[in-house]
C-alpha cells in the first residue's frame, strides 16, 4: 500500500497511465488545474484561522450556526412580464405554490427610466419583465400581498431609488409599518458598466444614489437590503468563476467605501448588504466559490473597514442557475442542468435561490416551467437531505483545495483592481469588460471546436420534440398600458407633481439625500420617465465606455 501520494502515483497511477484518459489534462472552467485525487496535504489550510465551524468567522462554512436545519433557503421565482396585473397573478399563484418570496422582473424601458409611450420604450414594453410608469402600477403589482408580510427583491439599478420610492409608498398606502418591510433592491449600478448595460448616469452620481440608499434604508428600513452586489451578470457575459467573485467584491469595496466617506458608520449599513452570485454547471467548482467568497469578504470587512458588528462581516446571497447555460436544443436536458446546479447552490450554503426554467432560452417561462423550477428547490430542500447538515462537503480535500485556489486567484484580481485606483478607476479603463470579453470568447471558441462538451449542441444531438405552451406576450398588453398611462396622467394634480419634481431638482443639485424628496414625487403622481428626467438634467448621461 502506498505511503503518501508520491509514493502512490508511482506504484499505481503511473502503471494505470500506459492508458490513455481521456482528455489530456483537466481543469474547472475558471481554468483550474484538477488532478487525479486530492490528500489531506492539498486541502491543509489552517482548520481554526481558514475554516472553522459553521456562524463563526470567517464563515467559510456557512453564516449560521444551523444553516438550513432552523430555516431553509428563501425561494424566489424571477417572475415580470406584460403589465402589473398579469404579474400580480404570477406573483399569487407562485405564493399559493410555496414560494417564500418574491423576486420582480422589470422590463427594459423601466430599468433605464422611460415611460411605456415613450418612442425609446416601443417594441419592448412587458416583454422581459414587468412595465412600472406609476405608483398605480406598482400598487397593481402587489395588489392584495401585504408588504410588510413578504420578502420581495428587485432587480433594478440605475432607477432603483425611483422603484424602491414608490415600494414605500405602496406600503404606506396598505398601512404597512415600513420598519417591517423585507428585501432587496438590487441596486448594483457598476456591474452594469461592466457587463450588462442599464446604465443612465455617470459612475459618480450613480455611486452617490447608491449611497442615498444605503443611507436612507440604514436610519428608515432596518430590515431592507439597500443594495445586492452582482457578480450574476459578469458570469452570464462570460466571465469564469474566479472574475465573477472578484469584480462582484472590488465593486462592493468601491459601495462601502463611498458610504464610508459619506460619512457612515460602516456597522450601520453593512449587515444589509447583499449578493447575488451564479451558479454555473461545474458542480463542485460552484460549491466552492461562495465558500471562498464569505471567507473573503468577511476577512475585507474586518481587515480593511474595521467592521465590529459580526453581522457586517456576514456575505449573505442569492443565487440563480445559469441563464448563459440553458440551451435552445433539447430545451428539456435544463431540468437537470437547472437541478445540478440547484443542489450546489445548496451544498455551497446560499440564503436565497431562483432556479432558472427550462423553457427560458425559448421565451419568458411560462405558468408550468416556474413551478416545476419551484418544485426542483422543495424537493431538494426536503427530499435530498443535503439540508439536514451544515456544509456536507466541508473537509473534502477537493473542495478544500478548490476553495483556496479560487480564494488565491480572487485575491489577486483584487489587488490588480486596486493598483488601477479600484473598481470605478479599472471600469473606466475597460480592465474588467476586457477581461470578460476574453474570456466568453475563450468559450465560445471551445464550444465550437468541441473541446467544452454542450450535450444537445455540440454533441449528443438529436431530433426532440417542439416545447408547446410557450409564453407569448400579447401586443395589446402595451397598448394596454400606454391607455393606462394616459388616464394617469389626465387624473393627477398637475401642480402637485411639478412641485414635488422641482424639490427632486434641487436635492440632485445638493448633498441632500434623494430619496424623501422621490417618496414625495411617488406620492404625488410622477411617472418614472419625469423622475429621471429631471436626474438626466441633473446628472448627465453615460455613454458607452469604449474598450479595446
Amino acid at each position: 500500500m502506498a505511503r503518501n501520494k508520491k509514493d502512490w502515483e508511482e506504484e499505481c497511477l503511473k502503471p494505470a497511465l500506459k492508458r490513455p484518459l481521456r482528455q489530456e489534462s483537466f481543469t474547472t472552467p475558471s481554468g483550474i488545474p484538477v488532478d487525479t485525487v486530492y490528500t489531506p496535504e492539498d486541502a491543509d489550510n489552517g482548520y481554526d484561522d481558514n475554516l472553522g465551524f459553521p456562524g463563526e468567522y470567517p464563515f467559510a462554512r456557512g453564516i449560521q450556526p444551523t444553516m438550513y436545519r432552523g430555516r431553509l433557503w428563501t425561494m424566489r421565482q424571477y417572475a415580470g412580464y406584460a403589465s402589473a396585473e398579469e404579474s400580480n397573478k404570477r406573483y399569487r399563484y407562485l405564493l399559493d405554490q410555496g414560494q417564500t418570496g418574491l423576486s420582480v422582473a422589470f422590463d427594459l424601458p423601466t430599468q433605464i427610466g422611460y415611460d411605456s409611450d415613450e418612442p425609446a420604450a416601443a417594441g419592448e414594453v412587458g416583454k422581459v419583465g414587468v412595465p412600472i410608469d406609476t405608483l398605480e402600477d406598482m400598487d397593481t403589482l402587489f395588489r392584495g400581498i401585504p408588504l410588510d408580510k413578504v420578502s420581495t427583491s428587485m432587480t433594478i439599478n440605475a432607477t432603483a431609488p425611483i422603484l424602491l420610492a414608490m415600494y414605500i409608498a405602496v406600503a404606506r398606502k396598505q398601512g404597512a409599518d415600513v420598519e417591517k418591510l423585507e428585501g432587496t433592491v438590487q441596486n448594483d449600478v457598476l456591474k452594469e458598466y461592466i457587463a450588462r448595460g442599464t446604465y443612465i448616469f455617470p459612475p459618480s452620481p450613480s455611486l452617490k444614489l447608491a449611497t442615498d440608499i444605503a443611507e436612507y434604508c440604514s436610519q428608515n428600513l432596518p430590515r431592507w437590503n439597500c443594495i445586492s452586489v452582482g457578480g450574476y451578470h459578469s458570469r452570464e457575459a462570460g466571465s469564469t468563476a474566479v472574475q465573477e467573485i472578484a469584480f462582484a467584491l472590488s465593486n462592493g469595496i468601491a459601495y462601502v467605501q463611498a458610504a464610508v466617506d459619506r460619512g457612515l458608520d460602516v456597522d450601520s449599513f453593512a449587515p444589509r448588504i447583499s449578493w447575488i452570485f451564479q451558479i454555473d454547471s461545474n458542480f463542485l467548482e460552484e460549491v466552492a466559490k461562495p465558500r471562498a467568497l464569505r471567507r473573503i469578504w468577511a476577512r475585507i470587512m474586518r481587515e480593511r473597514f474595521g467592521a465590529q458588528d459580526p453581522r457586517s462581516t456576514m456575505l449573505r446571497t442569492h443565487v440563480q442557475t445559469g441563464g448563459s447555460t440553458l440551451t435552445a436544443q433539447q430545451p428539456l436536458n435544463n431540468i437537470i442542468r437547472a437541478t445540478i446546479q440547484s443542489l450546489a447552490a445548496v451544498l455551497a450554503g446560499v440564503q436565497s435561490m431562483a432556479v432558472s426554467c427550462y423553457d427560458e432560452a425559448l421565451a419568458l417561462p411560462c405558468e408550468e416551467s416556474e413551478t416545476l423550477s419551484l418544485r426542483t428547490q422543495q424537493i431538494i430542500a426536503h427530499e435530498s437531505g443535503v439540508a439536514d447538515v451544515a456544509d456536507a462537503l466541508g473537509g473534502s480535500y477537493f473542495v478544500e483545495y478548490l476553495t483556496n485556489t479560487i480564494e488565491r486567484e480572487t485575491l489577486t484580481y483584487i489587488d490588480k483592481i486596486e493598483a488601477m485606483g479600484g473598481a470605478v478607476a479599472a471600469i473606466e479603463q475597460g480592465f474588467m469588460q476586457n477581461e470578460i470579453q476574453d474570456s466568453a470568447y475563450k468559450k465560445m471558441q471551445e464550444v465550437e471546436t468541441g473541446q467544452r462538451v454542450q450535450v444537445g449542441v455540440n454533441q449528443f444531438i438529436s431530433p426532440y420534440p417542439n416545447i408547446t405552451g410557450l409564453l407569448k406576450v400579447d401586443p395589446q398588453e402595451a397598448r394596454g398600458q400606454v391607455q393606462r398611462l394616459n388616464e394617469f396622467r389626465q387624473r393627477r394634480n398637475g401642480d402637485t407633481v411639478a412641485a414635488s419634481l422641482k424639490k427632486v431638482d434641487v436635492a440632485a443639485r445638493s448633498e441632500e439625500n434623494l430619496m424623501p424628496p422621490l417618496i414625495e414625487a411617488a406620492e404625488a403622481g410622477a411617472t418614472l420617465s419625469e423622475t429621471c428626467g429631471v436626474l438626466r438634467q441633473a446628472y448627465g448621461t453615460q455613454h458607452e465606455f469604449l474598450v479595446y
